[in-house]
């Protein structure tokens, strides 16, 4: 698989000026790692835009920097958001070494059927969205499958413990984590409680209105 590439350049703008960059469609970002002096960079943002979507936090990316004849090997460590526009703000990048393991959270994602569900009474729990993992930058998996085609009753889980991955990734999420299980509707019989209550009420007598006689039954 072709190593993904982003072109990158040294940045002078620091502080709140950035936002002058982002108004130009530059991207300010930084450059970090384990032995290394942290870097102010900046790259288009529509390229950034375009690497976030096929990287995510899993994927290797060649950054080229400025006039270095090498890319340096680095993941997306981390990107910011405006909530309201969506606009891209800022990307932090980990600058890794083949030979030296990384530790990063990698996505938990669901395959298969339940058949627990075929009950309109059942639903499905998604409790760990991501597992923390520590493995070298070649083995990162783009993402951690688990197949729930096993759970066939309500209360039934699947555990941290219960996931197989290579043996050259290290989970280091507690065992005993729930990451997915099966639990029960309560939505429909909290509604019959409630229509069930309002059918036994009983309606009080209105008042009579000051300087008024209320009426005899």
């Amino acid at each position: 698989m072709d190593r993904i590439e982003l072109e990158a350049t040294y940045r002078e703008v620091l502080g709140k000026k950035v936002k002058h960059l982002r108004r130009q469609g530059i991207t300010p970002v930084h450059l970090f790692g384990h032995g290394l002096q942290s870097l102010a960079l900046q790259c288009d943002t529509d390229k950034a835009e375009r690497v976030l979507d096929q990287a995510g936090l899993t994927g290797l990316i060649n950054l080229k920097l400025g006039e270095e004849k090498e890319p340096r090997t680095v993941v997306i460590r981390e990107f910011d958001r405006d909530w309201r526009k969506g606009q891209l703000l800022h990307v932090d990048f980990y600058q890794v070494k083949m030979t030296e393991e990384i530790r990063l959270e990698v996505p938990v994602v669901l395959i298969g059927e339940a058949p627990a569900l075929k009950s309109k009474d059942n639903m499905i729990e998604h409790e760990l969205d991501t597992l923390t993992i520590e493995c070298f930058p070649a083995n990162i998996p783009a993402g951690v499958e688990v197949d729930i085609s096993s759970l066939t009753e309500p209360e039934q889980a699947i555990r941290v413990k219960d996931i197989d991955l290579d043996e050259d990734i290290t989970v280091l999420n507690d065992p005993e984590l729930v990451v997915v299980k099966i639990g029960w509707r309560r939505v429909e019989k909290v509604e019959e409680e409630l229509v069930e209550g309002a059918e036994g009420a009983v309606e009080a007598p209105e008042e009579a209105a000051p300087g008024e006689k209320a009426e005899e039954a």
